[in-house]
């Protein structure tokens, strides 16, 4: 009966009753570059919340190591791994701003 009722919508469709219908805009920007500066806002803030807590985890690691050389490898790892990447995520946002007002951008 399922099959059969939506072969029938797909063969005799039927005519939208919503012309007068407008959709507004959910986002709060107007143009790309306010949509660009807030999308890369949100993500410099949720990398700068995300730092602490990978610091946080590696210290956990040092400190239940136990002399297992693996786990303090890791733990090494997971510090440098956050310390360059929160680096780079510094740079890039930094050189957005810059090239933000080179352009002349607001």
């Amino acid at each position: 009966m399922l099959i059969i009722f939506g072969i029938s919508v797909l063969i005799f469709p039927q005519p939208v009753k919503g012309q007068g219908v407008t959709i507004t805009n959910p986002l709060t920007y107007d143009t790309f570059d306010e949509l660009i500066k807030g999308v890369t806002g949100f993500l410099f803030v949720i990398a700068t919340a995300l730092v602490p807590l990978m610091i946080v985890i590696a210290g956990f690691y040092f400190l239940t190591a136990s002399g297992n050389p693996q786990q303090v490898e890791t733990a090494k790892k997971i510090i440098l791994y956050t310390v360059v990447g929160y680096a780079i995520i510094l740079i890039s946002y930094g050189l957005i701003t810059i090239i933000r007002d080179l352009l002349g951008s607001t």
